[in-house]
């Protein structure tokens, strides 16, 4: 990778952590809570997502490769690798510390599916989710 490239792709990882913080920085009432349903199978949990039209959430920085389907809708997802529109039905595995702003064209209800025998929320998410790019440069050493 070029440092050209490099140092694209943490200005945009940066953009993504900077619209996170102002959109944490809104008043209560300006907030949308994407609303989430989670699903359990042996050795697999789904969890599902529905964003209203014109609305802007910025993922978690997952751990580990994971299947994504858009089940229904379009979106605009920016990643540090790219950026790209994305129309429902759609597959695909994201890679290991993807970090996603979503800008929501329609409704769109998304769904991840995560390899755990865990069914406790807090727990699932201690183990899909890094807190921090440091962590998941630690967790690999």
């Amino acid at each position: 990778m070029s440092s050209e490239v490099g140092a694209a792709r943490l200005m945009t990882r940066s953009a993504i952590f900077a619209l996170q913080a102002a959109m944490e920085d809104l008043p209560t009432e300006e907030k949308i809570e994407p609303h989430v349903e989670h699903h359990f199978a042996p050795g697999c949990y789904g969890r599902e997502i529905f964003m209203p039209a014109g609305s802007v959430v910025v993922g978690k920085i997952h751990r580990h490769a994971h299947l994504n389907v858009l089940l229904e809708g379009e979106c605009e997802v920016v990643t540090e690798h790219e950026r790209e529109r994305l129309t429902a039905p759609h597959v695909w595995v994201s890679t290991p510390g993807i970090k996603r702003a979503v800008h929501n064209i329609t409704d769109v209800r998304w769904i991840t599916f995560h390899p755990t025998e865990e069914t406790d929320l807090t727990k699932i998410e201690a183990e899909v989710i890094a807190p921090s790019y440091d962590n998941l440069i630690e967790e690999a050493i």
